[in-house]
């Protein structure tokens, strides 16, 4: 699964997995290319439905590497697909997956790059937004770019025309791996569960050092209670309030002792003032 250097990389890409087989999310599907092999999936994302590409199944194959959540993963579609952010052979270009460097000539805020809060979710909803409001200011196909521009600018129908073709081919993928494209939004968004924590104990125990919960268990253990005090106990009302009332008295008496220990630490009317340290 991982050598010892990424086995952090391999507990996170474990974490995030089973979450989303467990959860599935809207809009994409994910898989292992190789069961044993966590660092590198394939995604299947659905065209947004009431969009040129509804209909759609783009496949892609996301690889991340050992300083992951570190450093981002590379999403390269393995469908044909025309657009402005995509380069000729799948690679995806968007600023969430570029390394947090510092790049004025980028045109990118150090914020809009990667950081590890990132993660495969916030990947594939980004890219799935970007499908439909590409960045043409920085385009990765030129062409595509101009031609979207057309579009939407003068009512060109050549770029509709090209997805729209492309969505169509994609429909031979999906029927091969024989899954459902949402044709509507109601079939897009998917229903939530009731429930729908995730247990990721088993997976995040491991970052914990056993002998802490030793020390607290023995601490928990070892407290001796004093003669004014009782240790709660499930034995109703009346355990309760005889605990409360003994708490009640024990602060009346600290509250008297407090009192006559300052009135005596008062100075007397002939004691010299306190020395001016202005």
């Amino acid at each position: 699964m991982g050598s010892t250097g990424n086995q952090h990389a391999v507990r996170v890409l474990m974490q995030e997995f089973t979450a989303l087989q467990k959860e599935p999310i809207e809009g994409f599907r994910c898989k292992l290319l190789k069961d044993d092999n966590l660092f590198e999936w394939e995604v299947g994302i659905f065209g947004v439905p009431e969009t040129i590409y509804q209909g759609g199944y783009f496949r892609a194959s996301m690889k991340f590497p050992p300083e992951y959540p570190f450093s981002p993963p590379t999403v390269r579609f393995l469908t044909k697909l025309w657009h402005p952010n995509i380069y000729e052979n799948g690679t995806v270009c968007i600023s969430i997956l570029h390394p947090p460097t510092d790049d004025p000539r980028s045109g990118e805020l150090p914020s809009e790059r990667w950081n590890p809060t990132q993660n495969v979710h916030s990947i594939l909803m980004s890219i799935i937004s970007l499908l439909n409001e590409p960045n043409t200011s920085s385009p990765a196909n030129v062409d595509a770019s101009i031609m979207y521009r057309r579009w939407k600018e003068k009512g060109d129908k050549d770029y509709e025309r090209m997805v729209k073709e492309q969505v169509e081919t994609s429909k031979a993928d999906a029927a091969r791996d024989n899954v459902i494209i949402p044709q509507t939004v109601e079939e897009y968004c998917v229903k939530r569960k009731k429930d729908t924590s995730v247990d990721l104990s088993a997976n995040l125990s491991e970052f914990y050092d056993d002998d802490d919960d030793q020390v607290e268990d023995d601490d928990a253990g070892s407290y001796t209670y004093s003669d004014d005090e009782e240790p709660s106990s499930p034995g109703g009302a009346e355990n309760s309030l005889a605990v409360k009332r003994k708490e009640d008295d024990k602060a009346a008496d600290l509250h008297s002792t407090s009192t006559e220990q300052q009135a005596s630490k008062r100075p007397k009317p002939d004691s010299p003032p306190c020395p001016d340290r202005t």
